[in-house]
């Protein structure tokens, strides 16, 4: 049944090219409040706000639908749309349309029209569309679709109260009057309204944008340029997240001797609850919970690279690259999305038509150095490598190029049995100066995601590993007596020829549920305290040894999330066999290439 139908609720739905400010628009309407819903019919999540109420008392809703070109194509966002509106059709859809490239995006307003839905064509960054020479006759084009046309600027807060106004009257908006059907009738009709409604620049305005793009999307000055942005972001995430990062744990620290155990003390608990509650569930989770900052400050560089309009031509510089590999640009932004969280990445394949080309794009996306193995990597670089001052960015950078060259790798092996034919359009935003406010909203929000959507897997994570430390009763923590201890034995001959230890080899078997657990785990194996935890570790292990557990973290499978939503999106359990037993054989085989070159050297 559909969810709206029980409530009453007027619902609205929200659709637009890619890059047409579709969600700035839908986060500025319903106040960024916003949850994931799920609807009948339909394999996906949408996103689903709700809008003010009008004077008459009626509350509205607002479905944000995935990104499309067309209507008639096939990839499963396109087929996401099609049953969405043909099974639970909206009271009004709102039609975004990007006033600079409305020449080209009217074409699916017009596919739209033709299905006799009741439409409002928003045109938006109306404020941009003069510095790109462009002039829209909204009124013209109003009377020429017979629908209601708006100029709206919703980074700006233009438009928005006359937009909302239309919408609260939506009654008054008729169906569209049906278009001649035919693939060819769109086209027809967008040469007819380009020439009557837009007026276009004879030449080229922005010369500044142009000059950008001649150094941007230069095969070679583009690619230093990429390198340069990467490492620029990785040093900065590390320069300003560490040091934020060590005032929280000496901060947690103190809570912890000062109030924690005292506290427990005086209640009088048994002394196994006592370290069970400060050493192990607080010391676990606080531990992950002093590594926000450094998830928030990469979302912040995220947003800055995106809201400025650089990723799109980051894929269109790489799209020759990944043709090669098999690929197209949309698999190198993926795996750049994949850098906050491999999981959303691989549902983002859904905008490839080409089921082989998606499968061989999910089967790299999991390379991608994502958030939580961030965090793991900014420590441990921290601990090894914090002299010089550069040191440790540049080793974060390298895991980061590391990172594409596992997938290059994957992808060349594995193009032959997943072999693609889909091309690849990119329409290049225009270049924007990010705001603030968004950037900083938008950074607040993934990193409260990623606590909440992860904190039973660290909970769980924490709990379990500070049992097997101190399982069975009577035995020294982590002791070959211990249920760890004797876990870790049990895999050293596997993982002791790359270099780890009993207590690696724990963090790495846990790490496979989920990397957030990965430093909770640390800190609850060595028992001590987060501001020491460095020194703990680098006490234990040798610098090739810290190389080694990144190798392998870096490239074994992220987290059992990344292989269930392989296993949902593919539909295959042989894929997604192979895409566990790739990444678990690649890491191994790297992990002991490294180690065993470095003791060959005399670096171990």
């Amino acid at each position: 049944m559909d969810p709206l139908a029980i409530t009453g609720e007027v619902r609205m739905a929200l659709l637009g090219m890619p890059n047409t400010g579709k969600s700035t628009l839908f986060n500025k309407l319903t106040g960024g409040e916003a949850h994931v819903a799920n609807w009948p019919g339909l394999t996906v999540e949408l996103l689903r706000g709700s809008l003010p109420a009008d004077s008459q008392g009626r509350h509205y809703s607002l479905i944000d639908l995935p990104g499309i070109h067309d209507l008639l194509g096939g990839s499963e966002d396109e087929q996401v749309v099609q049953r969405f509106l043909l099974e639970t059709p909206p009271d009004l859809a709102i039609v975004v349309v990007n006033a600079s490239r409305v020449n080209t995006q009217l074409r699916l307003a017009l596919e739209l029209q033709a299905s006799g839905l009741p439409l409002l064509i928003a045109l938006t960054m109306s404020d941009e569309a003069p510095r790109f020479g462009v002039q829209v006759d909204e009124e013209r084009l109003s009377e020429e679709l017979k629908l209601p046309v708006l100029s709206i600027s919703a980074r700006h807060n233009q438009g928005m109260d006359t937009l909302l106004e239309q919408i609260h009257r939506f009654e008054q908006i008729e169906p569209a009057p049906l278009a001649p059907a035919g693939p060819a009738a769109p086209e027809q009709r967008l040469a007819q309204l380009a020439e009557r409604c837009v007026q276009l620049p004879e030449g080229l305005i922005d010369r500044l944008s142009d000059r950008l793009d001649g150094i941007l999307l230069h095969p070679v000055a583009g690619l230093l340029a990429f390198l340069a942005v990467m490492l620029a972001m990785f040093q900065l995430i590390y320069a300003i997240g560490v040091p934020i990062q060590e005032v929280l744990a000496l901060g947690f620290d103190w809570i912890q001797q000062v109030a924690l155990f005292p506290a427990l003390a005086a209640v009088g608990l048994p002394d196994f609850v006592v370290a069970f509650l400060a050493e192990g569930l607080w010391l676990g989770l606080s531990t992950v919970i002093s590594f926000m900052p450094i998830i928030f400050i990469f979302y912040l560089m995220v947003a800055l690279i995106e809201d400025s309009g650089y990723l799109a031509r980051a894929a269109f510089l790489m799209d020759g690259f990944m043709h090669g590999l098999g690929l197209d640009g949309r698999a190198f932004v993926l795996q750049i999305l994949g850098f906050g969280c491999n999981v959303p990445a691989i549902m983002g394949t859904r905008v490839i038509r080409d089921r082989s080309a998606r499968l061989l794009t999910m089967l790299v996306i999991p390379f991608s150095l994502c958030q939580a193995r961030l965090a793991v990597f900014v420590f441990i670089a921290g601990a090894f490598f914090a002299r010089p001052w550069w040191a440790a960015g540049l080793v974060i950078f390298g895991f980061y190029v590391m990172s594409f060259v596992a997938a290059t790798l994957t992808a060349l092996l594995f193009k032959g049995v997943y072999p693609s034919r889909d091309a690849f359009v990119l329409e290049l935003p225009p270049y924007r100066r990010p705001q603030l406010e968004a950037m900083l909203k938008r950074a607040w929000l993934e990193m409260t995601r990623f606590f909440f959507t992860t904190r039973r897997f660290i909970l769980l994570g924490v709990i379990g590993i500070w049992l097997l430390n101190n399982l069975p009763l009577g035995v020294d923590p982590f002791s070959r007596q211990s249920l760890a201890g004797q876990l870790g034995t049990l895999f050293q001959p596997l993982l002791g020829p790359i270099g780890m230890n009993p207590q690696l080899t724990i963090s790495l078997i846990f790490g496979f549920i989920a990397k957030e657990i990965l430093l909770g785990a640390m800190a609850v194996i060595y028992a001590t305290s987060q501001a020491n935890l460095g020194e703990a570790i680098a006490a234990s292990i040798t610098p090739l040894q810290a190389l080694s557990f990144m190798m392998f973290t870096l490239l074994y499978t992220p987290c059992l999330s990344t292989v269930a939503v392989q296993l949902k999106e593919s539909g295959s359990k042989g894929f997604t066999l192979l895409s566990l037993g790739w990444s678990l054989g690649l890491a191994w085989l790297m992990a002991a290439l490294l180690y065993q070159s470095g003791r060959l050297l005399g670096l171990g």
